[in-house]
């Protein structure tokens, strides 16, 4: 079996994440037994826009760049998601991709358009304007590590300006996952995805992190 390699386009990954407010035992752990990864991951940041449905939890949507990717939850397996890139879109995006692959993904009333395409800024009037979607301003600061084949990051997160941290390890091997649980010593904690953290800090669901 090849490696797992950051960055590197491979079969959907199953993934542990969790948020809360500190996790900073768990991160020094991480950063101590990580093998030496690409410069380029050291430290990343981020300014991207997620896109909440009050009424899906199955498809993950986030603008990044001017460019759309949505992500489909495929499976859990031993408490572990696995994930799956759905489509990605470029502004400006036409009616039919918004129509045919963008709102079903939301999983709600579609909203009338009356334009062939429709611009960044036209989109999220249209998300603000919808009952049951909000787009949500997200500043990540990302620190990526590699533990036991496993691609993992501590991150710092920003939503809509409260801030929250997150850990995670994602591979397509579910027993390098729980070995990276065990050896960061997060055994027990809620394995929580960004859609869910989100809704809980804006209060689209009433949860809490965590810690």
């Amino acid at each position: 079996m090849s490696a797992l390699k950051i960055g590197e386009i491979s079969k959907p990954r199953f993934e542990f994440r969790t948020f809360g407010q500190d996790f900073s035992a768990a991160a020094e752990r991480m950063a101590r037994l990580s093998n030496p990864v690409p410069e380029k991951v050291w430290h990343r940041e981020s300014d991207e826009i997620y896109i909440m449905s009050r009424t899906n939890d199955l498809n993950n949507t986030k603008i990044r760049d001017g460019k759309m990717d949505v992500k489909s939850y495929v499976q859990t397996v031993d408490g572990l998601e696995q994930w799956d890139p759905k489509l990605k879109a470029e502004f400006p995006i036409s009616r039919a991709q918004l129509v045919e692959e963008i709102f079903p993904a939301f999983m709600v009333e579609l909203p009338e358009l009356t334009q062939n395409q429709y611009s960044f800024d036209e989109f999220i009037a249209i998300i603000d304007a919808h009952a049951d979607l909000q787009a949500v301003k997200i500043h990540k600061q990302r620190f990526g590590y590699m533990v036991n084949d496993t691609i993992c990051e501590v991150a710092n997160v920003l939503v809509n300006g409260a801030k929250i941290v997150s850990i995670n390890s994602e591979s397509t091997e579910l027993e390098d996952i729980q070995k990276t649980i065990k050896d960061v010593q997060l055994e027990g904690v809620e394995n929580i995805n960004y859609l869910q953290a989100i809704k809980r800090v804006i209060g689209m669901k009433n949860m809490p992190l965590a810690n």
